[in-house]
């Protein structure tokens, strides 16, 4: 599997199980939870596309996860500086995971996946 598809289909994955995770929380909506979830794999894909084409770049492990968890920080700040119905932002609970999906995309895209032939 490529790089880039291995970070597509990671980011994906883990953003479905971010997006859910908002389930866990009693201040969002029950009627908001599917598109919190699409959201969030929207997030975790654009997120793995980054990191997948970086790797196929670089080799560097560190420098693949910076990328990861800057791309996840600046792609769940934006969501998070949107309040919720009610005015609240939940930074917090949204950068954080974020971040670690990054994090996690950005190690594996790295580590993982077939290197581009030349």
């Amino acid at each position: 599997m490529s790089k880039v598809l291995l970070g597509l289909l990671l980011g994906a994955f883990l953003g479905a199980i971010d997006g859910a995770s908002a389930s866990l929380y009693d201040a969002v909506p029950k009627d908001q939870l599917l598109g919190i979830v699409i959201g969030s794999t929207g997030k975790g894909l654009l997120t793995g596309l980054a990191a997948g084409l970086f790797a196929r770049k670089s080799g560097s492990l560190a420098m693949g996860v910076l990328l990861g968890v800057l791309v996840g920080f600046a792609l769940s700040f934006a969501v998070a500086a949107m309040p919720s119905p009610d005015g609240q932002h939940f930074y917090v609970e949204i950068i954080l995971p974020g971040m670690a999906l990054g994090a996690i995309v950005g190690f594996a895209t790295q580590r993982y996946g077939r290197p581009r032939t030349a």
